[in-house]
């Protein structure tokens, strides 16, 4: 597989590797899609390599940080 890493691809490549990791981002689901492909942006513009945003992505997942918190249900043993 050739690489995908900034030093070795154009623009137009990056911009082509995540359109085809993607799929289809102009499908017509609830607007998840459009959001993806502007999480990689800055992959497309060379500032940071796919690694570095899915590690980003990631670890903002797993801390819960500005995500939803555990709602208590309110059953009392």
């Amino acid at each position: 597989m050739k690489s995908i890493l900034i030093k070795d691809t154009t623009r137009e490549q990056r911009e082509q590797i995540v359109a085809e990791s993607i799929g289809n981002i102009s499908g017509s689901c609830d607007g998840c899609m459009s959001g993806l492909a502007d999480m990689y942006q800055d992959y497309i513009d060379g500032k940071k390599e796919i690694r570095e945003i899915n590690m980003e992505f990631r670890a903002h997942y797993e801390s819960g940080v500005d995500g939803p918190e555990k709602a208590d249900c309110g059953y009392k043993l």
